[in-house]
C-alpha cells in the first residue's frame, strides 16, 4: 500500500512497501515530475517530495503522487564503476561472526556480489548500495564511532557503502579504499549516483595517490577584501543555499535566517540572495582592504567601525554604513536572538561550490578552499567591490523582527508527521503541551531540545533511512527532540514527529540557548491518507 504523508508544509513523504518500490517510484518521478515539485530525496522505502506551494497545493499533489505509475521492468541505469578495496576493516571478524561465515568468505562474497546505488544521503557522495547476495544483512554498531576515516567501506542492514569523508557513523567497517568518492573538481563530483552499478575488487596492497596541494588565493591580488581578525563563536559564509542536488547526497544548507540576509543585502544594494557573513553569538572583528559599504541584520549586537584616524563610529542595525581601507568592523555580543548577518556591497569574490557560496558545516562543502569550515582568524575573503552591486543603497532599513533572549518563550508552528504514529498519543501530547528548552549543544545542524518528559514511542527499533527537511523535529532514542537547521543530514534513521513550517524557520534559526519553545500544530489543507494499493499504484 502506497501512503502519502505530510513531511512539512512544503514537502510530502511517499512511502512504498519496500526499497524496490521506492526506487521504481523515484525513477518515474524523475522521468516525469509533477507540477510544482522542486526536489526528490529517495531513501530506503520512501521518496521525499519537496514542492513549491505557489505552484501546487499539498492536497492536489498528494492525489497526483498516489496516481503515479511506477517504472515497469528494469530500472534505469547510470553507468558502472569498480572500487578497489583493501579488506582490513576493524569490524571484519565481528561481521563474519554475525553472519556465520569466515572473514575470507565475507570478502569473497562482497566482491562477487553485484551492487547497485539505491539512493544517496547522509553526506555528499555517500551512496547506499544494495546487492544481490542475501548474506549481507548486518546490524549497525550499538555504539556509533565518533570518527570514521574517509574511504572506509562499511555494512549496515542490507546496505554497503563508502564514507566519502571523515565523519561519525555506526556502520560495520570491513575495509577501505582510496577511490575519491567526492571531488568538486570532477564532473559530476560524486563518484556514485542512484542507478549506478558497483563492483568491489580486492586489493592486496593499498594504492597511493598524491594530491597536488591546494593553492590558496593570494589576498594581495584583490583590491577589496575582508580579513578575519577575530571569528567569534562561529563565523561562516552563507547565501540562500544550493537546493536541487539531492541526487549527489547534498542538502541545500544556506543561511539560518533568510529574512536577515535579504534585509542586509537590500540595505547595501545587493541581490537578495547574495552571500554574506553569518555570525553566531557575536564577538567578531573584520578588517577591510579597500573601501566598502556594510550592513548588519538579524540578531542585534553593538556594532562599531574602528577607524584609523578617529573615534569609533556606531553602526545602526539594518542601515548601510561606509567603511574605509584598513578600518575594522567590530560586533559585540548579541543581545537577543543568536545569529547576526553582515552583507558587503558587491558581494564576495569566491568560486561557488555547486552554484552556491554557502558553507555546509556538516557536509564539509563550501566556497573556494574553505571546504565548508567556519572562518578563523587570519582568513581573507576577497570581495567584488562596491561597483559590482546591482542596486542603489537603500536608505530605509527594513523593520527588524523582535528576537528572543534566554528565558523567553517562543511559539513555533509545526505540521505533524510523517512519523507521529511512531509515538504514543501521550508522546504526541507531550510534544505540543510541554515547554522545551534550547540547550547549548545546538549548532547549524540542529537545535537540541530538552524537556522534563521525553517523548514516548509506540514503535521501537530502527526506522529505515528517509529524507528530512530543514525544520524537521527528529527524535533520538532518548526522547529529547532535535530541530533540524540548514546543515542537517539529507537522510536520517530516527523518526520525525513533525516539522516547523517554512514561515517560522527564520525564527528557529535565531534561538539562543536558554530559550523555551512551545510547538503549536497547524492542520494541513486536507487530511492525507493512504492512497490506492500496491498493485494499483505500482503496476506489479
Amino acid at each position: 500500500m502506497r501512503r502519502v504523508l505530510i513531511a512539512s508544509d512544503q514537502a510530502l513523504l511517499v512511502e512504498e512497501d519496500d526499497l524496490e518500490g521506492a526506487m521504481r517510484l523515484h525513477a518515474a518521478l524523475v522521468a516525469a515530475p509533477p507540477t510544482g515539485v522542486v526536489e526528490l530525496v529517495p531513501a530506503a522505502r520512501t521518496v521525499l517530495v519537496r514542492f513549491d506551494p505557489t505552484l501546487v497545493d499539498e492536497a492536489s499533489l498528494a492525489k497526483e503522487l498516489g496516481r503515479v505509475e511506477a517504472v515497469h521492468g528494469g530500472l534505469p541505469t547510470a553507468g558502472s564503476v569498480t572500487i578497489g578495496v583493501r579488506y582490513d576493516g576493524q569490524d571484519l571478524d565481528e561481521v563474519a561472526e554475525l553472519l556465520g561465515v569466515s572473514a575470507e568468505q565475507v570478502v569473497a562474497r562482497h566482491t562477487a556480489a553485484n551492487w547497485r546505488v539505491a539512493f544517496t544521503g547522509y553526506a555528499p557522495g555517500f551512496g547506499y548500495l544494495v546487492g544481490d547476495d542475501p548474506l549481507f544483512d548486518v546490524p549497525r554498531r550499538s555504539s556509533p564511532r565518533t570518527r570514521i576515516p574517509a574511504g572506509s567501506v562499511g555494512l549496515a542492514g542490507t546496505f554497503s557503502g563508502v564514507y566519502p569523508r571523515e565523519s561519525p557513523g555506526g556502520w560495520q567497517l570491513i575495509g577501505r579504499t582510496d577511490a575519491p568518492m567526492w571531488d568538486l573538481h570532477r564532473e559530476p563530483p560524486a563518484l556514485l549516483a542512484p542507478g549506478m552499478t558497483v563492483r568491489f575488487e580486492r586489493l592486496e596492497r593499498e594504492s597511493v595517490s598524491v594530491a597536488a596541494p591546494a593553492v590558496p588565493a593570494d589576498a594581495a591580488e584583490h583590491p577589496f577584501a575582508v580579513e578575519v581578525v577575530r571569528s567569534g563563536l562561529q563565523l561562516v559564509l552563507e547565501d540562500l543555499g544550493r537546493p536541487g542536488h539531492a541526487a549527489l547526497g547534498v542538502s541545500a544548507s544556506g543561511t539560518a535566517d533568510r529574512r536577515a540576509l535579504r534585509a542586509a543585502n537590500r540595505a547595501v544594494g545587493n541581490a537578495p540572495g547574495a552571500a554574506g557573513f553569518e555570525l553566531a553569538g557575536g564577538g567578531a572583528v573584520l578588517r577591510f582592504t579597500g573601501p566598502a559599504v556594510v550592513a548588519v541584520a538579524g540578531a542585534p549586537a553593538e556594532t562599531t567601525i574602528v577607524r584609523t584616524d578617529g573615534p569609533p563610529l556606531p553602526v545602526e542595525h539594518g542601515v548601510a554604513a561606509a567603511i574605509e581601507d584598513g578600518e575594522e568592523l567590530r560586533l559585540g555580543a548579541v543581545s537577543a536572538g543568536l545569529r547576526a548577518v553582515v552583507a558587503v556591497r558587491g558581494g564576495l569574490d569566491l568560486a561557488p561550490a555547486l552554484g552556491s557560496l554557502s558553507s555546509d558545516t556538516l557536509a564539509g562543502l563550501g566556497p573556494g578552499d574553505l571546504g565548508g569550515r567556519p572562518l578563523r582568524a587570519g582568513d581573507v575573503v576577497p570581495l567584488r567591490g562596491p561597483a559590482a552591486a546591482p542596486h542603489a543603497v537603500d536608505p530605509c532599513p527594513a523593520p527588524a523582527d523582535p528576537l528572543p533572549a534566554p528565558g523567553d518563550t517562543v511559539e513555533l508552528r509545526i505540521a505533524l508527521g510523517p512519523r507521529e504514529d511512531w509515538f504514543t498519543p501521550a508522546g504526541v501530547r507531550t510534544l505540543v503541551e510541554q515547554e522545551w528548552t534550547v540547550t547549548p549543544r545546538s549548532d547549524r545542524v540542529g537545535v537540541r531540545l530538552e524537556g522534563a518528559v521525553p517523548l514516548e514511542r509506540s514503535v521501537t527499533g530502527e526506522l529505515p533511512s528517509e529524507g528530512a527537511v530543514t525544520g524537521a523535529i527528529q527524535v533520538p532514542p532518548d526522547g529529547q527532540p532535535v530541530l533540524f537547521l540548514p546543515d542537517h543530514p539529507l537522510t536520517g534513521g530516527y523518526p520525525i514527529i513533525g516539522a516547523v513550517i517554512d514561515r517560522d524557520l527564520d525564527l528557529a534559526g535565531q534561538l539562543p540557548p536558554g530559550v523555551r519553545i512551545r510547538f503549536r500544530p497547524v492542520a494541513p489543507t486536507v487530511p492525507i491518507v493512504p492512497i490506492g494499493s500496491t498493485s494499483e499504484t505500482r503496476g506489479d
